[in-house]
């Protein structure tokens, strides 16, 4: 089966590299990264907090064996 295109109309943008991201669409990721890394922070101060809680028990229980 043949089939003949006599005429194609079509839309053609022409991007600059930096501007593929929509403004919601950055803003999203941007928010996304801002959240993850506060909460890498936070779960750092906590394990911080545990180490030096767990740290001065072991110390304590460490004394009273002498």
């Amino acid at each position: 089966m043949e089939v003949e295109i006599g005429n194609v109309t079509s839309t053609i943008r022409a991007m600059v590299g930096d501007a593929l991201l929509a403004p919601k669409t950055l803003d999203k990721i941007v928010r996304a990264v801002l959240e993850a890394v506060k909460e890498h922070e936070e779960h750092g101060k906590r394990a911080h907090s545990e180490r030096r809680i767990t740290g001065g028990v072991s110390h304590e229980r460490d004394q009273e064996e002498r």
